[in-house]
């Protein structure tokens, strides 16, 4: 069953049907232009002096938004976001990074040992092993999972309608995660004034100690650092654990190579990536009057990069709807592109890796119980809250 009025299947041919107006085309009901195209798209997300990240005058800024948004540098411009970026990023080096490959492995032996043979994937592991990473390194309790997925659930499960004008369809959002985002701030400033009076050694801390030029974050601002990771730091791994088993139940072909060669697993799991892109599609906002494509966008119009529909571009993808794990090379855009390539990136896909991994190694079998699967809104993201499976250990 599924919890939303459009299929997967219905929205893939949405885009295609939208794909066929343009790889660039401006839609007169959302008032907005589409980028289709993978070169297309990536021109957009390449040049932030053309087009903006900062989405304020499509959704106004003020009062718990605006408090959320003064740390969240996913919609900030150079060059305040390179600064902010670059204080976040040293959680995520590639040593750090790295260095969890343990962690993951442990919790996942663990979350599955207390699964049994007939469990929900999304509950007993897609969920709570990357919130459990990703609240260990920010020093958050991650007994308070439950809390952090109801925030998710909100914030990812507002219906998005395409015959809708895009201000409106913001505006009516904005007003529904309000109540959300209160309770998350004041979440945050809790956890944030808890490490300012004594530090611990994890992300949060240092981010109350660190200074961007000569200066200390206001915990204003490190709110929406906090907050943006911790949501952000989790909900791509989970989607990307269910989109993957659901992708490798309907290609038991592929199964049956990475179980016969599991260096194949990386190459699979990106692919899932693509034909099943977790986000899909960003915002932006044209500086200047750009050409994008061949086509020109005037000053102040609001452009969406449909990642989805550029990772499915046949001028680049041979064969586009199919799913290949073979496929050399795999340029997707599921993660960005350009300076707001998504940084915990590398964290996603080892997490992703070893629990996969370890769900082969540890079952002979693994059947999805069709008729129980529920999915998102494929509008607002592309996958599953509930997955269960019925599986037989190896």
């Amino acid at each position: 069953m599924t919890t939303t009025r459009s299929t997967f299947e219905d929205f893939l041919a949405w885009l295609e049907a939208s794909r066929a107006q343009g790889q660039v085309h401006f839609d007169d009901k959302q008032q907005c232009w589409h980028v289709l195209g993978h070169p297309e798209a990536s021109t957009v997300l390449n040049d932030p002096a053309a087009f903006s990240s900062d989405l304020s005058a499509l959704q106004p800024v003020e009062d718990d938004l605006a408090l959320f948004q003064r740390g969240n540098f996913v919609t900030m411009d150079p060059p305040q976001h390179a600064k902010l970026r670059t204080l976040v990023s040293q959680a995520f080096t590639p040593r750090v990074v790295a260095d969890l490959e343990p962690r993951i492995a442990e919790l996942t032996t663990q979350l599955l040992d207390e699964a049994g043979e007939r469990f929900d994937l999304i509950d007993a592991l897609a969920y709570p092993l990357p919130v459990i990473v990703i609240a260990e390194l920010l020093g958050i309790p991650a007994s308070d999972r439950g809390l952090f997925r109801t925030w998710a659930d909100v914030l990812l499960g507002q219906e998005t309608d395409p015959e809708q004008d895009l201000r409106e369809a913001s505006e009516q959002a904005l007003t529904a995660v309000a109540p959300t985002m209160r309770e998350m701030n004041a979440y945050f400033l809790e956890h944030i004034r808890s490490r300012r009076a004594s530090p611990g050694d994890d992300l949060t801390s240092r981010l109350v100690q660190a200074e961007v030029d000569g200066e200390r974050l206001a915990e204003e601002e490190i709110i929406g650092f906090v907050g943006l990771l911790l949501i952000a730091g989790h909900i791509t791994t989970t989607a990307t654990l269910g989109n993957s088993v659901l992708s490798f139940q309907e290609h038991q072909d592929v199964v049956a190579e990475v179980r016969a060669d599991p260096t194949l697993l990386p190459a699979g799991i990106e692919e899932v990536l693509r034909v099943r892109t977790p986000f899909p599609r960003l915002g932006r906002v044209a500086r200047a009057d750009a050409e994008v494509g061949g086509v020109r966008i005037p000053a102040g119009q609001f452009v969406m990069p449909w990642l989805a529909a550029a990772n499915r571009d046949e001028r680049v993808f041979t064969e586009p709807h199919r799913f290949d794990i073979h496929r050399r090379p795999n340029p997707h855009l599921t993660f960005g592109h350009g300076i707001h390539f998504c940084l915990g990136a590398p964290l996603a896909r080892l997490e992703a890796r070893v629990a996969l991994r370890l769900m082969l190694e540890r079952y002979r079998d693994v059947e999805v119980v069709d008729d129980e699967v529920r999915h998102r809104s494929p509008w607002t993201m592309v996958a599953v809250t509930s997955l269960p499976l019925q599986v037989r250990v190896a």
